[in-house]
């Protein structure tokens, strides 16, 4: 995985906490700078901010705001000029405890230049510019044909979505002889050619506004016989998406299942496009473990001993998972304990550890973190390769499920 990829899988976990983070009222702040937009300007902005703040009616309202804006100008100060690709700051009481205030400072830094600039408070963080920047802009259409039914789908990312499932009135072939059959076969060819217009028709209207938003990165048809080839060769598309055809493949399906054999036969077209590589490294993962290489390992404890040998070659972590690595210690007699374990048990085992089990002292202090992006950081100090597996395709639910959503591929074998 790139530094960049690398950089928008973090950012999408830290767009999802914000999500999560409710206002009692609308106090909490978000601030969007542009790249090499003047930084005085800003906390010109946020004096003026502040001194609006002051009318505020509600005393507690009040106060969570002005606590915000001076959090947010003292945060400013740490920064000499605006960041590269500039600056999302988002300042709030995130506190779930009614009275209690707990003012928190979260700047993000993108991996993309922002072109947005936006003040708001409100009772939630404005998150629409971040998860603009997640949109996996680049898109392949996908096309099945048959005589007598087609499909339409989209593969972005890795992610392959059915858009329209098409049905026509081709009659089958007749045995009839003569006359007939040569009337009948009249019929056949007029109400495929008029199928085939109506599949043109509605591909256009899918494909070619991504075409003019420069998203559409190509077509590949497929279908289990000629039908896909007369498609191709006929004047049913749209003349600027035929230009973007990169392929015509041979297939046995329709509808989903046939979208998803398309883009697997396709794979050698699409060899640097997410899912199909996705499924390959995933299949490569399967394979050394049936075959029983000793070239792969899973779990957080037997991946992490991995990763601090530095025996990875490449990390394999599913968006799905979510462990946090907790620290606790006792500031009295200095007892310490670290634990890998999902948030709701670290809720408990915080609810429940009310004193230090060696010395008893209340004295004690709690740290968490990711342990995904602990293990990201060391396996990029170690040369690793990190890829991040999606739960849109089956082999990611799949590797889910099976490993918990962590594995490696290693350069040699453990003893």
């Amino acid at each position: 995985m790139s530094h960049k990829s690398a950089e928008m899988y973090e950012l999408k976990k830290k767009v999802e906490e914000l999500k999560k983070f409710r206002g009692r009222a609308t106090e909490l702040v978000s601030l969007y700078i542009p790249a090499d937009y003047d930084l005085n300007k800003v906390m010109q902005q946020l004096r003026e901010e502040y001194g609006t703040a002051q009318n505020i009616k509600s005393k507690t309202t009040r106060k969570n705001v002005l606590g915000a804006l001076e959090r947010a100008m003292q945060h400013l100060k740490l920064y000499k000029q605006t960041p590269e690709t500039g600056l999302a700051l988002f300042v709030g009481n995130v506190s779930e405890q009614e009275g209690v205030s707990d003012i928190r400072v979260f700047a993000i830094v993108p991996p993309e230049p922002l072109n947005v600039r936006l003040y708001r408070c409100d009772q939630t963080f404005v998150t629409d510019p971040l998860e603009e920047m997640l949109r996996v802009k680049d898109a392949y259409g996908l096309i099945t044909v048959e005589k007598n039914e087609a499909t339409i789908g989209i593969l972005r990312g890795k992610k392959t979505e059915v858009v329209e499932e098409l049905t026509s009135n081709v009659p089958g072939k007749t045995r009839a002889g003569g006359q007939s059959a040569r009337r009948y076969e009249r019929i056949r060819e007029q109400e495929t050619h008029e199928f085939m217009k109506r599949i043109g028709e509605h591909a256009t209207n899918v494909f070619l506004p991504l075409l003019e938003k420069g998203e559409l990165k190509g077509i590949i048809i497929g279908g289990p016989g000629p039908t896909k080839e007369e498609f191709v060769e006929g004047d049913y598309l749209h003349h600027e998406l035929k230009k973007k055809i990169i392929g015509v493949v041979d297939i046995s399906y329709h509808g989903e299942y046939g979208l998803r054999e398309l883009v697997e036969k396709a794979s050698d077209i699409l060899r640097e496009q997410e899912a199909v590589k996705e499924r390959q490294l995933i299949q490569q993962f399967f394979k050394h473990l049936v075959k029983d290489t000793g070239l792969i390992t899973y779990g957080e404890k037997e991946v992490r001993k991995a990763l601090e040998l530095g025996a990875v070659d490449t990390l394999l972590l599913s968006e799905g998972y979510d462990r946090v690595r907790v620290k606790v210690h006792c500031n009295n007699c200095g007892w310490k304990e670290l634990k890998t374990m999902s948030e709701a048990e670290f809720e408990a085992y915080k609810k429940n550890l009310k004193t230090c089990p060696k010395c008893n002292s209340q004295n004690i202090s709690f740290e968490k973190w990711d342990v995904d992006e602990e293990l990201i950081k060391i396996a990029e100090e170690s040369g690793s390769e990190v890829e991040i597996i999606s739960l849109d395709t089956e082999e990611g639910q799949q590797f889910y499920r099976a490993f918990g959503g962590i594995a490696a591929i290693l350069r040699y074998k453990l003893q």
